[in-house]
């Protein structure tokens, strides 16, 4: 029967076209696209006063993971020796140098700073993104280190942003030895971001289910396993969610559904007119006074 095989024939063609569709899809929201490292610097001066910054003592150091992956880190001493430690992961496409914006509040507060390059970002090799999976998994190695290495750290936090605070999210799956985690403008789930993603390119919002098969079988996870509010009903860390009020690119109820969901202490606050990632530029004052408050309840 020829219509018979013309059927399966066409059914098969547009099958391969959904697939390798599926599977552009998947290297497309896998890519880094990260900026270099003059790139971030000069983004950075441009926004905010960096003269603090050279005076500081600095260190460098490499720390590898599980599956062989290394990353680079760097510590800003604070000028007045201390036991507390703050540990920021930047977002996507950034660098250590986007956690730079961050690190003065820190400071200020008491605490040296560590910063790092996350998988496939700066210094780094170049890799796929896993929106938190694998980087959880990587920031938890970070943490391990960072507790052989600095013996007497009385306190150790996590702060994040972005895709940065999705990770440190993420993370607190592994029950890591840290005192707090500060969370500003991170997604609860990728896949509505994704899906967000496939309207500005006028594509169906159903090719996300395609492009999580193709991504669990290129990349090893699909994405509804990217979903750091899963790791959250069992959490007893503290946490402090921060979220722009403007920001049209990871809208602040995923913020809001993180901290409903989480067991242990949580804060959160909208910081009012600032879009994403910009929360702490936007109202400094008012980002430094939440940031302050949660540690005076929190830290003993």
């Amino acid at each position: 029967m020829p219509w018979l095989i013309g059927i399966l024939i066409t059914a098969l063609v547009a099958g391969a076209l959904l697939l390798g569709l599926g599977f552009a899809l998947a290297a497309y929201a896998a890519r880094t696209n990260r900026q270099t490292i003059p790139q971030a610097w000069a983004w950075q001066r441009a926004h905010y006063d960096l003269s603090w910054y050279e005076g500081l003592s600095k260190t460098e150091w490499q720390v590898t993971c599980s599956d062989g992956y290394v990353l680079h880190v760097h510590l800003l001493e604070n000028p007045i020796p201390s036991d507390r430690y703050i540990l920021i992961s930047h977002g996507y496409t950034d660098c250590h140098v986007g956690s730079l914006k961050y690190a003065k509040t820190y400071l200020d507060l008491g605490f040296n700073v560590i910063t790092y390059d996350l998988r496939g970002h700066g210094e780094n090799a170049p890799a796929f993104c896993t929106y938190s999976v694998r980087e959880a998994r990587d920031l938890n190695a970070l943490i391990l280190d960072c507790r052989g290495r600095f013996p007497g750290a009385r306190v150790l936090g996590l702060h994040g942003e972005s895709l940065g605070a999705a990770t440190t999210v993420a993370c607190l799956g592994y029950r890591p030895e840290v005192d707090f985690a500060v969370a500003d403008c991170g997604f609860c789930e990728i896949e509505p971001i994704l899906v967000q993603g496939l309207k500005g390119f006028h594509l169906p919002a159903w090719l996300v289910h395609v492009a999580s098969l193709c991504a669990k079988i290129r990349y090893g996870s699909f994405y509804h396993e990217m979903r750091p509010i899963d790791c959250l009903p069992e959490n007893r860390i503290p946490l402090l969610f921060l979220h722009g009020e403007k920001d049209s690119f990871i809208p602040p109820e995923h913020s809001h559904r993180m901290w409903k969901a989480t067991s242990g202490f949580s804060e959160f606050f909208l910081i009012e007119g600032a879009g994403h990632a910009a929360s702490v530029l936007t109202d400094p004052a008012a980002y430094r006074a939440y940031v302050e408050g949660f540690l005076r309840k929190v830290l003993i």
